[in-house]
């Protein structure tokens, strides 16, 4: 996700005009609400407009943009009520994926767990936001990946696609990271020490957690908000 497209470098071709432009949205290059012109897009790319089509329906259906009679694709803006019910279901499929890796307790995973966390607070010593969030991201991603559920795994991925840009919002300052940071030490040390229950509720409450934190950037920046369910997010 964090290399730009070239069209020299081919998967197939719609898959990597996808992967560009999800990367695109995913970084902020594409703001949510901005119109996604085809023709530009082509002209940018270097490719024809029959992948850019392609890899635009592909993202309508994963959720990441909207169709719209007359505008053509849109990046789809998230209501505040929807980004509560995607953590809900995040959070119920994060924690059954920290009590899995607990229960199967291996030892690689431990291992690749324990190396995240070493990185992370280095990264929270130097206050360094876009590598906490990228191992944020892969602490999630490694324990989720781990579990042994497939469908779950397959699942969650398409959740977090649509939660990530409110997910980096929650980590924009340093007290939100070092809290994320404690959480993820409970997490670790409860896989860690093979208890099941405990690596599930520590799981459960960093969901939760993150849910807080990002309700209370909406609440810095627009603290006489009335009605939270029209707040729609960038």
């Amino acid at each position: 996700m964090d290399k730009p497209f070239h069209a020299s470098d081919h998967a197939t071709l719609s898959i990597r005009v996808q992967r560009e432009i999800e990367r695109r949205i995913m970084t902020g290059e594409i703001a949510a609400g901005d119109r996604i012109g085809e023709v530009q897009l082509a002209k940018d790319l270097g490719v024809s407009r029959g992948p850019i089509r392609e890899a635009l329906r592909t993202l309508a259906q994963a959720g990441l943009i909207e169709i719209q009679m007359n505008r053509g694709a849109v990046a789809r803006s998230i209501g505040l009520n929807e980004i509560k019910n995607l953590y809900a279901l995040r959070g119920a499929l994060f924690a059954l994926a920290c009590q899995e890796v607990a229960r199967l307790h291996d030892s690689e995973t431990v291992t690749l767990l324990k190396n995240n966390m070493a990185a992370a607070r280095a990264a929270l010593a130097q206050d360094d936001k876009d590598t906490y969030y990228r191992l944020n991201v892969e602490f999630h991603s490694a324990i989720v990946d781990h579990s042994g559920n497939p469908r779950a795994i397959e699942v969650y991925h398409a959740v977090v696609k649509e939660m990530h840009l409110f997910r980096r919002r929650g980590l924009s300052n340093v007290p939100n990271i070092a809290e994320s940071v404690r959480e993820h030490e409970a997490i670790l040390a409860a896989i860690e020490s093979g208890d099941p229950d405990a690596a599930r509720e520590a799981g459960r409450i960093h969901i939760d957690g993150g849910r807080r934190r990002f309700l209370d950037t909406l609440n810095q920046d627009q603290p006489h908000q009335q009605d939270e369910a029209d707040q729609k997010m960038v």
